[in-house]
């Protein structure tokens, strides 16, 4: 992360390193926040909720990046400080009517899907403008910046392409009076380049924690 900053003229303390912890036991994570990691991201809420229970006496700040089902947006409005994976205005609504009223606002961004990818969740890059006003004008909720997942690639060239088309897409929303600060964009295959091209935060999951292995059945 560091090498990257400094190749685009950047501050490495300009962008978070958010931790993808998804798969992994709550072992791997206290190990991981003693060696001074504080931002964790999860992407099964049921899951999520067991680690957040057995690591409550860490001061963790737990994002999620997954998919938000209907019936998953109260225990996902409850439990995290931020939430990457918003694409509807239906689950944004729900989650600023169930964010408990002690807890400050949920921090926002929205799924773009930059590389139309039929597999993948997120707001088309021709919608986001509608929903993002949409979702700024909600109470309990902070609206943050965007977040993507472009089609993976080996070709700088072409994942700094797609990053770019997201850091566009955020640029116009600013122009639009929208006071965004967040880019989350960039993964372990791929963070250098969405650090070239603007990322806040890059999600790390494998190059932190080595390679998943998937359980049947995750919610």
């Amino acid at each position: 992360m560091a090498a990257a900053a400094v190749s685009a003229g950047r501050a490495v303390n300009d962008i978070s390193l958010l931790a993808v912890s998804k798969t992994f036991p709550d072992g791997a994570l206290r190990c991981a926040y003693q060696a001074g990691q504080i931002r964790f991201a999860e992407s099964y809420v049921q899951e999520a909720l067991e680690k957040i229970s057995a690591l409550q006496d860490l001061p963790i700040e737990w994002h999620f990046i997954g998919p938000i089902q209907s019936n998953k947006t109260r225990p996902i409005a409850e439990n995290f400080a931020w939430v990457h994976s918003v694409d509807r205005v239906k689950i944004a609504e729900r989650l600023s009517a169930q964010r408990p009223a002690h807890l400050s606002p949920l921090q926002l961004c929205l799924q773009v899907n930059i590389s139309d990818e039929s597999s993948k969740s997120g707001v088309s890059p021709d919608e986001v403008s509608d929903l993002a006003h949409a979702v700024a004008r909600l109470p309990n909720l902070q609206l943050r910046g965007l977040m993507a997942i472009p089609a993976p690639s080996e070709d700088v060239t072409v994942q700094r392409t797609a990053f770019a088309r997201v850091r566009e897409l955020f640029d116009q929303l600013n122009r639009q009076g929208l006071q965004l600060d967040t880019l989350s964009m960039g993964m372990s295959h791929d963070f250098a380049a969405a650090i070239k091209e603007g990322a806040t935060m890059v999600r790390v999951g494998s190059a932190i924690f080595g390679n998943r292995i998937y359980s049947e059945g995750m919610v």
